[in-house]
């Protein structure tokens, strides 16, 4: 981690069928703001191909840490997501195209796990005046997919977390000026947790430096 912090990476989707406006595009705009020069956002159309290959492109960025915003139209509460499962419904994308297969990895783990610590993330937005929960369920469709594939790049090194996190439909009622403040202060326990990690990992030498 640098002077000026970690490297976030906040991605949004773009519509799907049933959804020809996604507010989670709009919402992860809202958290790259100027100034906030390690923050970068990725809008990402909402195909099973791009998510399939979200963990190449990590690879390519590099960042220290991954908010992941999806739309979830049924929940009326932010989850949370804290695993994601080898498998994918056979729902079409916005192209139109269904998986190739109900296996995202033919020979990957049935589940991966979230990194990141989700229950204080949960308290984040709660504390934001924002209804949260902790969920289990990312679904079947390419939110899920995108995670699986995230999570996946994250256990690859202790010192990445990544999270995804579902948000409910506007006709929710809840304003997004407060969804944006909640997601931000879940924004900075992320980074937090981050730099806990980062003392961790240099042992004895981080207490030193306190």
């Amino acid at each position: 981690m640098d002077a000026i912090g970690p490297r976030i990476l906040i991605t949004g989707f773009g519509p799907f069928p049933g959804a020809p406006v996604n507010p989670s595009a709009a919402l992860a705009r809202l958290l790259v703001r100027p100034g906030k020069s390690a923050r970068e956002l990725l809008v990402l159309p909402t195909t099973w191909a791009q998510a399939r290959g979200f963990g190449e492109e990590l690879e390519r960025r590099q960042p220290d840490i991954v908010l992941m915003i999806g739309l979830a139209a049924r929940r009326r509460a932010l989850c949370v997501e804290t695993r994601a499962v080898n498998h994918a419904g056979g729902f079409p994308d916005v192209r139109r195209r269904r998986p190739a297969s109900r296996a995202l990895r033919r020979f990957g783990p049935r589940e991966i796990a979230c990194a990141a610590a989700p229950v204080p993330l949960v308290h984040a937005l709660r504390q934001a005046g924002l209804p949260a929960r902790v969920s289990r369920d990312a679904g079947r469709y390419i939110c899920n997919a995108l995670a699986f594939e995230a999570y996946g790049w994250a256990a690859r090194d202790s010192g990445r977390l990544a999270i995804f996190v579902h948000i409910p439909s506007p006709r929710s009622a809840l304003p997004r000026a407060r969804m944006a403040h909640g997601m931000a202060a879940l924004l900075k326990t992320l980074e937090a947790q981050f730099a806990a990690r980062q003392r961790a990992s240099r042992g004895p030498m981080a207490a030193s430096e306190r």
